[in-house]
C-alpha cells in the first residue's frame, strides 16, 4: 500500500493576482504582512465561491480595521489544507493607523488559525507577488507504525516504511536550473517551466512529542522500523519559483524511491524526460508548509 492520493488542486503560485489597484492616491501606503496560518479549515489562500479562504479572512479583517475595501496580494497561492509559516502578503491603504497598531488591530478580526505575526511599511513599488526571489517549502512524512490522531491534518502518514537515504540522494537532481514541467499539473500554466533550485534537503527528524502517554506509539505488532525515534521525513525545497502541484509532484516521485520502485537516479530520468506522466502522484497537501519567502531588500524599506 502507498499514500492514499486524494484529487489534484491548483497549487501555490500558479495563478497570479491581478496588479495592485491603480486608482490609489500617490500618497498611498503600502503594508507587508507576514502572516502564519492552519490551513485546515480554508479552501486554501484564494478567494473562492464555495468556501472560506484565508485571502477573504485577511481581506475583511483589512475593512473593518481600516473601513477600506482592499485586494491583499500574496507571495504564493496556497491550497486547501496547506499550511504557512510565513506567507507573505501586501494591501495598499490610506488608513493612517501606525505600523505598531496595525498587527494587533488586524489580528482583532482573524480567527486564531489565521496570525499576523509582523506588520511592516515598505516601498509603493513592492508586490508580495510579484517581487518575490525565492521562496521555500518544507513537506513532512510520516512512516511510523501508528500516527498519532493529534497529526492528522499536518502530516502526510506512509503505509509502507520509506528508505529516506535514497530519497535523500535522489533529491539532489533537483538541484540546478531545469524545465520542470514534468512536475506540472495540466502543463503549461506558466510562459515558462524552467526554474532553478537553490537548495534541497530530505531527511529523518525526532520533530514530534505526542506529550505524556503512558504507551509510545509502536504497537507489538511493529513492522519493525529501523528508526523508532525519527518517524518523520521531512523534504524541503527552495527555488526561484514553483510550478502548479510541482512540491506535491516531486514527493510522490520520491516516495516512489523511497519504497524501493525506483533507483534515486529515476529522479534525473525524470526530469529529463520533461513528461508527468513519468513522475509519482500529487501528493496531499496536507504535509505541505510554506515556509520562507525572500525579497530585494531595496524594496523593503518605506
Amino acid at each position: 500500500m502507498n499514500f492514499v492520493f486524494g484529487p489534484l488542486m491548483p497549487d501555490d503560485d500558479s495563478v497570479l493576482p491581478v496588479p495592485p489597484d491603480s486608482g490609489l492616491a500617490a500618497t498611498a501606503r503600502n503594508m507587508m504582512l507576514t502572516l502564519a496560518y492552519d490551513g485546515t479549515a480554508y479552501r486554501g489562500w484564494q478567494v473562492q465561491p464555495n468556501g472560506v479562504t484565508v485571502q477573504a479572512c485577511v481581506e475583511s479583517a483589512v475593512l473593518k480595521l481600516t473601513g477600506e475595501k482592499r485586494r491583499v496580494f500574496c507571495a504564493g497561492r496556497t491550497d486547501t489544507g496547506v499550511h504557512a509559516l510565513a506567507q507573505v502578503a501586501n494591501f495598499h491603504t490610506s488608513s493612517r493607523i501606525p505600523v505598531e497598531k496595525l498587527r494587533r488591530g488586524l489580528q482583532t478580526f482573524l480567527p486564531a488559525d489565521i496570525v499576523i505575526v509582523s506588520a511592516t511599511e515598505v516601498t509603493t513599488s513592492f508586490h508580495a507577488t510579484y517581487s518575490a526571489i525565492r521562496k521555500r517549502y518544507r513537506y513532512v512524512i510520516f512512516d511510523g507504525d501508528v500516527c498519532p490522531p493529534f497529526l492528522r491534518n499536518y502530516v502526510q502518514p506512509s503505509r509502507l516504511r520509506l528508505n529516506a537515504d535514497l530519497m535523500a540522494v535522489a533529491a539532489q537532481f533537483l538541484l540546478g536550473t531545469h524545465d520542470f514541467r514534468c512536475f506540472e499539473t495540466k502543463y503549461p500554466n506558466k510562459e515558462t517551466s524552467v526554474r532553478t533550485v537553490m537548495d534541497v534537503s530530505l531527511r529523518r527528524l525526532a520533530v514530534w512529542d505526542p506529550w505524556t502517554a503512558r504507551h509510545d506509539w509502536l504497537p507489538p505488532e511493529s513492522r519493525g522500523h529501523d528508526h523508532p525515534d525519527q518517524q518523520f521525513i521531512v523534504f524541503e525545497i527552495m527555488a526561484d519559483g514553483f510550478l502548479y502541484n510541482m512540491v506535491r509532484a516531486i514527493i510522490g516521485t520520491l516516495t516512489e524511491i523511497g519504497r524501493g520502485r525506483n533507483a534515486p537516479e529515476f529522479m534525473a530520468e525524470v526530469i529529463a524526460s520533461m513528461d508527468r506522466s513519468r513522475a509519482g502522484m500529487t501528493a496531499p497537501p496536507n504535509g505541505l508548509y510554506l515556509v520562507h519567502v525572500e525579497y530585494p531588500d531595496e524594496l523593503l524599506q518605506a
